[in-house]
């Protein structure tokens, strides 16, 4: 595969991602924020945006994987994970106490970069720290053992 070609996938798989997040109001921390607040002003749209999601991979999903590999790559590539373990619970955990508090997770956080959002400004750099804060922690736990 050439990396243009492969690279122009991921562009067009990336802005039709964003354009999804868009149409729905999902780059609204808002809208989020209003979904999470269940015992408030309560906005569903979440619901139908995730249900859609849902619906559409399980149509899908076995029929793409019916396919010998990606289009763009030679073998598909599905974690062989199958437990729950601390680490899982401690990011779980950790993105949804950052998208309760921002209203953002990272794609609708960049899709609100590039438009300037206000909280995208101070949210992406804080997101790209934890990033780099996980990074050093885990290269340093590996070095540890």
């Amino acid at each position: 595969m050439s990396t243009s070609r492969i690279t122009l996938a991921a562009l067009v798989s990336g802005a039709l991602f964003g354009l999804g997040l868009a149409l729905s109001g999902m780059t609204d921390p808002q809208r989020i924020l209003g979904f999470l607040d269940v015992f408030g002003d309560f906005d569903p749209a979440l619901l139908f945006v995730l249900g859609g999601a849902v619906g559409t991979t399980m149509l899908l999903f076995r029929f793409v994987l019916r396919r010998p590999a990606p289009v763009l790559a030679e073998r598909f590539q599905i974690s062989d994970l199958r437990h729950i373990d601390r680490p899982l619970l401690i990011g779980a955990a950790l993105f949804g106490i950052g998208w309760g508090l921002a209203g953002y997770c990272p794609g609708p956080a960049l899709v609100g970069l590039g438009v300037l959002s206000p909280e995208a400004l101070w949210f992406v750099p804080a997101m790209l720290a934890g990033m780099l804060l996980h990074k050093l922690v885990t290269r340093r736990g590996a070095g540890a053992v």
